[in-house]
């Protein structure tokens, strides 16, 4: 079965970009990725520009409206995925709790919805 890991964190959350911790959490994701690529499960993943490059699209009454920005204002955001394809529940949360923004945000886990052919 097929679940997504959507990665959340605020902006503000984490080690920041050029200090030795950034590089720690990017050698973790980078030997995370490693691991579930190892293991079979990975599908896809990728991390995601800052919201500050999000647009959102709402269709009301046949008009588009677009703003920028994400859908919806939280302290944390979406900053990436993946998406893994494992037997249970229970082992995509074992996957999801080895994602190193584990440590500081968090990490939803969805069931990809199958739909018939």
């Amino acid at each position: 079965m097929q679940y997504m890991l959507l990665i959340y964190a605020a902006d503000d959350a984490g080690p920041k970009p050029g200090t030795p911790e950034f590089e720690q959490v990017m050698k973790g994701y980078y030997e995370f990725t490693s691991e579930v690529q190892n293991a079979g499960a990975f599908v896809a993943g990728q991390p995601l520009q800052g919201t500050n490059t999000a647009s959102t699209v709402r269709v009301r009454n046949g008009k588009s409206e677009i703003t920028d920005g994400p859908f919806a204002e939280t302290r944390e955001v979406l900053g990436g995925y993946y998406l893994i394809d494992v037997d249970n529940l229970d082992d995509a949360l074992e996957w999801a709790a080895k994602i190193p923004t584990s440590g500081y945000g968090s990490i939803e886990v969805r069931p990809i919805m199958e739909l018939p052919s």
